[in-house]
């Protein structure tokens, strides 16, 4: 299993990002994905589940905060992450992750930084 997270960077307050995670090893179709980020300051924090299928995405409280949308295409095995209206707070560390037979796996991140 292999998870490779991209686009993350330098942003403005206000600004947007699109994250992309391309998944290897598995069918990616047939499992269900989660972003999660990290910082110092928070800790760890779940972003967003997407169902197997794409149909059904949950967002926990706070993080998500309706400025981020995720999404999946299974034709391409990649999971994505549109941030909008990015604010400070939203600096960290940024993965995708996926739970199979027992295991969760997480990539290896990207550092998204928001800052005037």
């Amino acid at each position: 299993v292999q998870l490779v997270e991209s686009g993350g960077g330098l942003v403005q307050p206000g600004g947007s990002l699109r994250l992309s995670c391309v998944a290897s090893g598995f069918t990616f179709g047939s499992y269900d994905m989660r972003w999660l980020r990290h910082s110092p300051e928070k800790g760890p924090e779940w972003v967003s589940v997407v169902d197997s299928g794409g149909s059904s995405t949950y967002y926990y409280s706070g993080s998500a905060s309706g400025r981020f949308t995720s999404s999946r295409d299974n034709a391409k095995n990649t999971l994505y992450l549109q941030m909008n209206g990015l604010k400070p707070e939203d600096t960290a560390v940024y993965y995708c992750s996926t739970h199979i037979n027992g295991r969760t796996y997480r990539g290896q991140g990207t550092q998204v930084t928001v800052s005037s």
